[in-house]
């Protein structure tokens, strides 16, 4: 299993719309796919892990994207961080947020998702944002004491669309920014 200092990590660039989209399917499906039914696997995807998806995300002001790569230049997962969208009641002005977090299996718990956790982190703070918060599907343990060990609390809940299945997400809240 590979380490997290054997893989390197850039900041993505709107040239990278297609690469996202590829890795953003790729990981989505591999990691949530049997999930759903095909037709919403579909839809959901196309509004959410398309080249044109990411080409607005990449344009979006205050958002910044981290692509990880192998030693052998193989995308293994990337990181989404900007100001806070989730539904979150009485959301604080400067909050940020962890949008996505995706590796490929063969490259998770060897510590790649907490290094570009703690690039996002270091970026949301000089950007301002505070606190923090992260959505993880319910039903995702092991990501939830990922990020229970980072410091991150439950604060809340909300169905997240998957095309016309809803899955009940968590919303979690971090008060301290830096890494």
């Amino acid at each position: 299993m590979s380490q997290a200092d054997d893989f390197t990590i850039r900041r993505a660039a709107a040239t990278d719309a297609a690469l996202l989209a590829e890795l953003g399917t790729g990981t989505f499906i591999e990691t949530f796919g049997h999930l759903y039914t095909p037709e919403d696997l579909a839809a959901f995807l196309d509004q959410a892990h398309s080249t044109a998806a990411y080409a607005r995300l990449l344009g979006e002001p205050g958002v910044a994207i981290w692509l990880a790569f192998a030693a052998d230049s193989t995308p293994a997962g990337y990181l989404v961080a900007g100001p806070c969208k989730l539904p979150v009641p009485a959301l604080e002005a400067r909050a940020g947020e962890i949008r996505r977090l995706y590796l490929w299996r063969a490259v998770q718990s060897g510590g790649l998702g907490t290094r570009l956790l703690g690039i996002a982190f270091d970026w949301l703070g000089g950007q301002g944002h505070t606190p923090l918060y992260i959505g993880v599907w319910s039903k995702n343990v092991g990501a939830q004491r990922l990020y229970a060990r980072l410091g991150f609390d439950k604060v809340g809940e909300y169905d997240f669309p998957v095309g016309r299945h809803l899955d009940r997400e968590f919303i979690l809240r971090r008060a301290r920014v830096a890494g």
